[in-house]
């Protein structure tokens, strides 16, 4: 629901309200959660086969192969700022992630659009796996870096369109802000990767201002619609920002540290 906001105009020196606000209902179509749902089984294929590969040799093959390893990026192998999102430690990891991506990735997809949910998904987790490679030394993997760029990039889109959401949109702010914080905080913990954690979170709020929905209302009165104002250009353009932003980060540090 949206009404306009109050006109006043001046009558004789007074101040009088104009004609009364109706509350006029706005129609948004939004997407199915078919790249939640994706993301999710395949995270959860390859978590089979990482158990199947220690159950069989002993080896975490696909953690080999793909997890977040300094030593190795450092060689050269750069995929692996983004397969670790798609990577987990254990059953626990596994079903904790996914009951996050299933909650926030479901709404934001619901919101962003199937392509730009991914750009977002993917540009999060490598934006997270590259600030754990700057600042931890400690081998890691999972998805919590691409859901703290859900998180983060809720925030923005919230905050960008606060005016749709009226009043809502304060305590819809302060709860995601007190969710963050508190699993910013509980990341200290020894075995966590807050890195990834904060690095996805600024991952998704750069998205989101770059290329985040930016909604207005079109049509005419009484059949309104929400659309979105960006171009489509722009779910590229973020995703590019994004990966330069902290590839560049990247090439700072590999310039000033001393191999």
């Amino acid at each position: 629901m949206a009404t306009p906001p109050p006109i006043f105009e001046p009558a004789g020196g007074q101040a009088i309200p104009a004609s009364p606000q109706v509350p006029v209902s706005l129609k948004f179509h939004g997407s199915r959660s078919h790249v939640t749902y994706t993301f999710l089984g395949i995270c959860v294929i390859l978590y089979a086969g990482q158990y199947l590969s220690q159950l069989l040799t002993g080896y975490d093959i696909p953690f080999a192969l793909g997890g977040k390893i300094n030593e190795l990026i450092s060689a050269g192998q750069f995929w692996r700022l983004f397969t670790p999102m798609l990577l987990h430690g254990s059953i626990f990891h596994l079903g904790l992630n996914m009951y996050a991506l299933l909650i926030l990735g479901r709404n934001m997809e619901y919101h962003f659009g199937h392509t730009r949910f991914t750009a977002l998904f993917i540009a999060a987790g490598f934006a997270g796996n590259t600030l754990s490679y700057l600042f931890s030394p400690t081998p890691s993997l999972g998805s919590s870096t691409a859901i703290f760029g859900l998180l983060g990039a809720e925030v923005v889109f919230v905050y960008l369109n606060r005016r749709f959401y009226g009043s809502r949109s304060r305590p819809i702010l302060i709860n995601a802000a007190i969710v963050a914080g508190i699993n910013l905080v509980l990341g200290l913990s020894p075995g966590i990767d807050n890195w990834g954690h904060l690095g996805g979170l600024l991952g998704g709020m750069i998205f989101a201002f770059v290329a985040g929905p930016r909604w207005q209302v079109a049509g005419s009165f009484p059949e309104l619609t929400i659309v979105d104002s960006r171009p489509r250009y722009t779910v590229w353009l973020g995703f590019v920002f994004v990966l330069a932003v902290f590839s560049t980060a990247i090439i700072i540090h590999r310039l000033i540290t001393p191999q």
